[in-house]
C-alpha cells in the first residue's frame, strides 16, 4: 500500500492489531510498504503519544494489543484522526437524532444511539463537548414537519400499508386528498420526502413530508414498485424533482466562479472540465426545471446556460422578472409601514 499518509497509516495499524491474535511484523511492513525502522517508529508513537497498549510477542515475531487497563481503560484513537467523511457522518447522525422527539415513542431507542455517538466523538484526547463546540453541522432552509405525520408515514412504509394524505402542492397552491402506496423516505437537502405511487394520478410522485397536512394508515396493502423503476422515475434526473423524461443541461461558469463549481457535485452523472481560459463547462441530467433553475440563479452573472433552449429561456425569464421587481420596489410602500429610508 503506497501513497498513504502517516496519520492514516498509524490509524490502520491500530485497527489491524488485536488482543486475540498476533499481527506479524513482516505483514505490517508488506501491507504499508515500509521498512522495519519506520514500523518501529510508528509503533513507538502509538505507545508513547496515544497510549495504545501494544505488546511485542518475541516468540511469534509480531504485535498484539495488551490489556485495556494498561492504557487506563482507554486506547481509542483521538477524534482528530477521523476523516472528513467520518466526522461529517457522525455529526450528521447526532444532529438528526437530537432533533427527533427523544421523549416520545422513539426515545428509548434514540438515547442509546446518542450516547454511543457521543462516546465515539469524545474518544481520545478531546471531550465530545469540545468537538461539538469546534465542529458544527448547520442546516439551511430545513422545513419543520409534524412528528406524528412522520411516524404515520414511516409506519405505513415499513408495514407496507397504503396511506391517505391531505397534501398541499405548494407550486400550484392546491390542496388535494390522495391515496398513496409508500415506497421509500428520502432525506435530501435537510428535508424529508416520500417517494410513493399516487393512486389519484396513477404515477410515481415525490411528496414533501412537511407539506402533508394530515395522514391516515389504511388496512390495505401497498403496491410495491421495483427499485429499478423507482430509480428510473425518481432518481435519474436532477435532485428531488427528477423523472423519467431526462434532458441534459449544459452550463458555462466564469473563471472566478469555476474555482468553486469545479469541486461541487450537482449530480452523480455530471461531466465537467476546465477550458483554456479558466472557465468551467458543466453538463448534467435533469427532468424538471424548478430546482435546477434555483441553483443556476444563485450564480447570477457568473453562469451562462448553453443548452437546452427551454432552460435558457426559463432562466432568462426569471432574471427579467427579478429585474422588473427591483425596479418597481421603490414605488411600493405597504400601508401602515413607514419607509425605513425616511425620517420618522
Amino acid at each position: 500500500m503506497t501513497g498513504i499518509n502517516r496519520t492514516d497509516r498509524l490509524r490502520q495499524i491500530q485497527e489491524l492489531l488485536s488482543p486475540r491474535r498476533v499481527t506479524y511484523r513482516s505483514e505490517l511492513m508488506e501491507k504499508f510498504g515500509i521498512s522495519r525502522a519506520t514500523l518501529g517508529r510508528d509503533i513507538q508513537e502509538l505507545r508513547d503519544r496515544f497510549q495504545v497498549p501494544i505488546d511485542f510477542d518475541s516468540e511469534y515475531g509480531g504485535y498484539r494489543l495488551g490489556a485495556p487497563e494498561e492504557a487506563g481503560g482507554q486506547f481509542e484513537l483521538p477524534n482528530m484522526w477521523f476523516s472528513a467523511e467520518e466526522i461529517h457522518a457522525l455529526l450528521t447522525m447526532q444532529h438528526l437524532l437530537s432533533n427527533l422527539d427523544t421523549s416520545g415513542l422513539l426515545g428509548s431507542q434514540i438515547k442509546p444511539l446518542l450516547n454511543r455517538l457521543t462516546k465515539l466523538l469524545g474518544a481520545g484526547d478531546n471531550p465530545s463537548s469540545e468537538v461539538a463546540r469546534r465542529i458544527r453541522i448547520e442546516t439551511v432552509a430545513a422545513r419543520s414537519y409534524r412528528l406524528e405525520h412522520f411516524q404515520a408515514v414511516g409506519s405505513g412504509l415499513l408495514r407496507r400499508r397504503r396511506l391517505v394524505i391531505g397534501y398541499h402542492a405548494r407550486g400550484k397552491d392546491e390542496h388535494t386528498r390522495r391515496e398513496v402506496s409508500p415506497q421509500r423516505l428520502v432525506h435530501y437537502r435537510d428535508n424529508w420526502y416520500l417517494d410513493a405511487w399516487c393512486h389519484l394520478r396513477n404515477q410515481l410522485r415525490a411528496f414533501a413530508v412537511d407539506a402533508i397536512r394530515d395522514v391516515r394508515v389504511l388496512d390495505r396493502p401497498a403496491i410495491d414498485i421495483d427499485d429499478t423503476e423507482l430509480d428510473r422515475e425518481l432518481g435519474s434526473g436532477y435532485g428531488i424533482f427528477s423523472g423519467a423524461c431526462v434532458r441534459w443541461a449544459t452550463l458555462l461558469f466564469s473563471a472566478e466562479r469555476a474555482r468553486w463549481v469545479a469541486n461541487e457535485k450537482w449530480h452523480p452523472a455530471q461531466q465537467g472540465r476546465f477550458l483554456d481560459d479558466g472557465r468551467y463547462w458543466l453538463s448534467l441530467p435533469y427532468s424538471r426545471e424548478p430546482e435546477l433553475i434555483m441553483d443556476i440563479l444563485r450564480h447570477g452573472r457568473h453562469v451562462t446556460v448553453l443548452a437546452p433552449d427551454s432552460l435558457r429561456d426559463a432562466v432568462q425569464e426569471e432574471h427579467l422578472t427579478a429585474s422588473k421587481n427591483l425596479g418597481a420596489c421603490s414605488q411600493i410602500e405597504p400601508a401602515g409601514l413607514e419607509n425605513p429610508d425616511r425620517g420618522t
